[in-house]
Formats: structure tokens, sequence, C-alpha cells
């Protein structure tokens, strides 16, 4: 059970930032921290395959601190993020993938990636409107330290992982009702 919270708690994150939990999980496994399945263990920590994630990691919290371009960037990274979540949660363990068929655990990934990375981009032009772009590095510095922290929970305790990752679909739910009862408001006016 806690393998398969842990290939939750490792996926679902990369619907926010797909490189930042790539990283981290492939550095946490070259320190043998956790030990993924093969051949996601061999790619996951090959030190080039590092090295470009850093760099798109880099790239990447550059651009969403800049209110237009993080629109675009979410667009590009629709494809990206779910695949990310996808390889993340197939490479979990090995135990989960072998009891399991490929195809279902990159599908749980990929859902699991996809249903935060749709709440992302539905939340992200209503903060845009309703602050003028100025709240948007805030709100991505938040994303990244809570797909950073779930990551490293996932790979620590897999069950305060889950609780982590509902807590924050509870937030996240309650703020995006705000925000869009506020730019109501605001129309209405």
């Amino acid at each position: 059970m806690a393998e398969l919270l842990q290939a939750f708690g490792l996926s679902s994150p990369a619907g926010l930032n797909a490189y930042l939990a790539l990283l981290i999980a492939g550095l946490a496994a070259r320190v043998g921290m956790i030990t993924f399945a093969e051949p996601y263990q061999y790619y996951l920590t090959n030190v080039w395959v590092l090295a470009v994630l850093a760099i798109l990691l880099a790239i990447e919290i550059l651009v969403y601190k800049i209110p237009a371009v993080d629109h675009l960037n979410d667009s590009l990274s629709t494809f990206i993020r779910p695949v990310a979540g996808a390889i993340l949660f197939a490479a979990a363990d090995p135990q989960i993938v072998a009891g399991m068929h490929p195809v279902f655990s990159l599908l749980l990934g990929l859902v699991a990636a996809g249903s935060f990375h749709a709440m992302k981009v539905a939340t992200r032009p209503v903060v845009n409107v309703t602050t003028g772009g100025v709240a948007t590095p805030l709100v991505s510095l938040a994303e990244d330290i809570f797909a950073g922290t779930t990551v490293f929970l996932a790979i620590a305790m897999p069950v305060l992982a889950i609780i982590f990752l509902v807590l924050m679909l509870v937030l996240w739910a309650v703020t995006f009702l705000a925000l869009r009862r506020l730019w109501q408001s605001l129309r209405s006016t």
C-alpha cells in the first residue's frame, strides 16, 4: 500500500512542475533514497538527464515569474507534465509495476499529474486577472514549494504525502472559488 501511495505522491506534483518532480526523484534515486523500476532507474539517475532537468527547471522557474509568459508555458507543458507524472508513477516501485500492467500504471500517473496540471491551468488566468499579474510570482513559488515538498514526502513518508496532497486540493478549491467570486464581483461593478 505504501508503494502505491508513493507512486501517487511522486506523480501528482509533476502536474505542477514536471522538471522539479523528476529532478528531485532522480537525485533521490541517485543517492539511494529510493529505487525505481528499470529502465527508469537507469535513465532518471543518469548525470546527463539530471543536468538537462536542472537546466529546464531553471528556465521554467524564470518563465513562471512573468505573468503573460506563464500562460504560454502552461499551454506547452500540457503534454509534458502528465507524461512526467506517468513516468514517475511507473518508475515508483518495482513491486507496483510488477503487479500492475505497465499501461495501467502509466495511465494512473498521467491522470494524477494531469489533474494537478488542469487545476493549475484553470487557476492561473483567474489569479492573473484578479491581481493584475502581481500575485503570479507568489503563486508560482507556492506551487514549486508544494511540488518539491510533496516529492520529498513521497520518498520519505508516503502516507504524509497523500495527506498533504488532499489538503492542497481542498486549499486550492477554496482559493479558486474565492478568486472566482472576486473576479465576478469586479466584473459586475
